[in-house]
């Protein structure tokens, strides 16, 4: 990295970490000229620094969270636990499932931290991706996550200001809190073993771990 005079620039050092997050992998994007905070399914990640947060979505969503005026904001990846018992009577809205019980689960977690970080609820927005149908299975877990996502944030007033979802393919996603800015970026179906082996093994792990219990919104 040089500045206009052809001088080697050094990378900035490495934003503060909130609470809680020093697990996360963050490394430097020479591409982007940021860091970049990597989550993997079942993991979140909240900063209010001038950083990024990335993933690779399969069947899985992320939604990605900030408060618009103060840039704090962050992103999840999760997936329905749905057993075959289940898959025919997954509820929406107020009508909670255990499925339903774990993605409310995943999303509280996300916006408790951005409000308990300075984030105002009034001045939240949302960006959703992902749920794309890669597992072969007959039912469309992708399509529930997907539907899911989309039916908390209306119930929860948080708009949705930016989304892709559903399709057959995976995803790769790049969200900026402090500017709302994502880079999307559709992949090839050569990928799509790797990311549904991660996917599967994580929706096993999920279906047997007991859901915790229910969380308030601030």
């Amino acid at each position: 990295m040089k500045n206009p005079s052809g001088n080697r620039l050094t990378k900035p050092p490495l934003p503060a970490c909130l609470p809680g997050f020093e697990h996360v992998n963050r490394f430097w994007d020479n591409q982007r000229k940021t860091y970049v905070a990597k989550i993997l399914p079942g993991e979140f990640y909240v900063t209010r620094g001038n950083e990024s947060v990335a993933t690779t979505l399969g069947s899985c969503v992320s939604a990605c969270i900030r408060d618009r005026k103060i840039g704090i904001g962050g992103m999840n990846h999760f997936m329905l636990p749905l057993t075959a018992q289940e898959s025919d009577k997954v509820r929406w809205g107020n009508e909670v499932s255990d499925a339903t019980r774990y993605g409310n689960y995943a999303m509280e977690h996300l916006i408790n931290e951005i409000i308990k970080h300075g984030g105002i609820r009034k001045n939240l927005e949302a960006k959703v991706f992902g749920g794309g149908k890669i597992l072969r299975q007959a039912n469309d877990i992708g399509t529930k996550n997907a539907d899911f996502v989309i039916d908390y944030l209306a119930t929860e007033n948080i708009p949705i200001i930016a989304s892709d979802l559903k399709d057959t393919v995976p995803r790769k996603v790049i969200y900026t809190p402090v500017t709302g800015q994502a880079f999307i970026k559709q992949l090839q179906s050569l990928h799509n073993d790797t990311i549904a082996t991660r996917e599967k093994d994580y929706r096993d792990t999920i279906e047997h771990k007991p859901v915790e219990g229910d969380i308030e919104l601030f």
